[in-house]
């Protein structure tokens, strides 16, 4: 089978979790590409449409809330969102690259992608099988505007909340957010700080805020710092360079600080306890690998949604003031046996075998057409 895997580069998770079934795929034989279709048109496209959407989440995500709450409002109107339109001329682009790389399979963890499929159907344009997959924990705006085979959601707590926005409750799977192998394998704290160099006998927190280092980073790691003697911290930012050279510059010990690295799976494995603003691949990371952990700050939006569907099942601590609550959940988590029953909640709600599930149903549709 020949799969193709369709993202943006507006968010790691949508990456993330298109490695996850890419990984999948090619372990049982198949041949996988892994495309952002708007490098199709030029570079420039694409690095317009991931630039506009990661400057507004690490600059302003007050304002990315509002365009949220804007697009969640647009699709209660009987007319179809721009962001349906303006992929319009992406349809003949993309339709002529599979003439030239035919395939039995798109997936797209992305919703951009599959408005441009969409498009393509509309257009009457040759299409495979078409599988989106879900990478928040609800029904983001306008996925009810596209139009494929398939639709992937993290749990059939949400089956209700896509279909009631106009998603076909036959093409809904709910198998779970797909993740990489290596959050997979079983917790190996010790195996990990010896690969990672850390002590064994250390308390770490490991701090996150996405691939875009967004979130109140700074003001957590000082609120940790201040709060607890014995803690190390490491904190990793992503693109975010501002924040790489002012952390580094603020804190020289107690505090480990990563622009980028190849090493997360590892970090997290290795640290007693997470804290990330609640991005829908990372705390199902955490979730899968069975980590404490904590939401900070979440973006306005999908991820605040993300942070209640946590926490509402006791899957993680959330703290809206990092300075007013963050020090009392650390020392919630970090004594006691609250890890093993926030552990114990995560493997209750949580698949680990998404990305298997996925390939099986991938495999199976495409048998069938």
């Amino acid at each position: 089978m020949d799969a193709l895997i369709l993202s943006c580069g507006t968010g790691g998770g949508h990456n993330s979790a298109g490695r996850a079934v890419e990984c999948e795929l090619v372990s049982r034989g198949h041949r996988v590409t892994f495309l952002d279709p708007y490098t199709l048109k030029d570079q420039k496209t694409s690095s317009v449409v991931n630039h506009a959407y990661i400057s507004l989440a690490q600059k302003a995500p007050w304002a990315f809330g509002a365009v949220y709450k804007l697009g969640d409002a647009y699709r209660k109107l009987p007319v179809r969102s721009p962001v349906y339109h303006i992929n319009r001329g992406m349809a003949p682009i993309l339709a002529g690259w599979l003439e030239e790389h035919p395939c039995d399979a798109i997936i797209m963890p992305h919703l951009f992608p599959a408005e441009i499929v969409t498009q393509m159907k509309k257009q009457g344009l040759p299409v495979p099988a078409t599988f989106f997959v879900a990478t928040d924990y609800c029904c983001i705006p306008f996925t009810e505007e596209t139009d494929c085979d398939r639709y992937i959601i993290p749990s059939p707590d949400l089956t209700e909340d896509f279909r009631s926005r106009g998603v076909p409750a036959e093409k809904l799977a709910p198998l779970g957010i797909p993740v990489r192998p290596a959050f997979m394998r079983q917790r190996d704290r010790e195996g990990a700080r010896r690969r990672l160099g850390l002590e064994s006998g250390g308390v770490y927190v490991l701090v996150a805020g996405g691939s875009i280092g967004a979130g109140s980073l700074e003001e957590t790691v000082g609120t940790i710092l201040e709060s607890f003697d014995r803690v190390h911290v490491i904190v990793v930012c992503g693109n975010n360079r501002t924040l790489y050279e002012s952390l580094r510059q603020k804190y020289v010990s107690r505090c480990t600080v990563l622009d980028d690295t190849p090493c997360f799976a590892d970090y997290m494995h290795a640290c007693d306890l997470f804290i990330s603003k609640p991005g829908g691949l990372s705390s199902t990371e955490a979730a899968v690998l069975g980590t404490a952990l904590i939401h900070v700050t979440p973006i306005p939006g999908c991820e605040t949604i993300n942070m209640e569907f946590f926490s509402s099942r006791g899957m993680s601590l959330p703290v809206t003031s990092p300075r007013e609550q963050l020090a009392d959940a650390c020392a919630r988590l970090l004594s006691g046996d609250a890890q093993a029953r926030m552990v114990d909640c995560q493997r209750a709600s949580i698949p680990r075998d998404a990305a298997v599930k996925i390939g099986d149903l991938i495999e199976k549709t495409v048998a069938e057409r």
